[in-house]
């Protein structure tokens, strides 16, 4: 009569004792919620513009270093995640 339980694989690359998610086979990560993240961080660092500092958007005309690093960190932020979008979309290309 055969057996009913699954076989392990003797030949795992991860020992599950270190990894125990390999035995059931997730390793999966968060997709939406990492969009959702990214998108309030950019839209977090925007608008911090408007602060009580007297930046270009805060009423007192002068660019400030400050106001750089922010645009700089939000432009990254919504380049990674348009290229995270963009490799979920063509995924199933592979």
């Amino acid at each position: 009569m055969a057996s009913t339980e699954l076989e392990k694989k003797p030949s795992q690359a991860i020992d599950p004792a270190d990894e125990p998610s390999v035995e059931w086979g997730w390793h999966g990560g968060f997709p939406k919620a990492t969009q959702v993240a990214g998108w309030f961080s950019v839209f977090a660092c925007l608008i911090m513009l408007i602060g009580n500092h007297q930046g270009i958007l805060s009423g007192g005309g002068h660019f400030k270093t400050e106001d750089a690093w922010l645009i700089i960190i939000a432009v990254v932020l919504v380049i990674g995640l348009l290229i995270d979008l963009r490799r979920k979309k063509t995924a199933w290309r592979r």
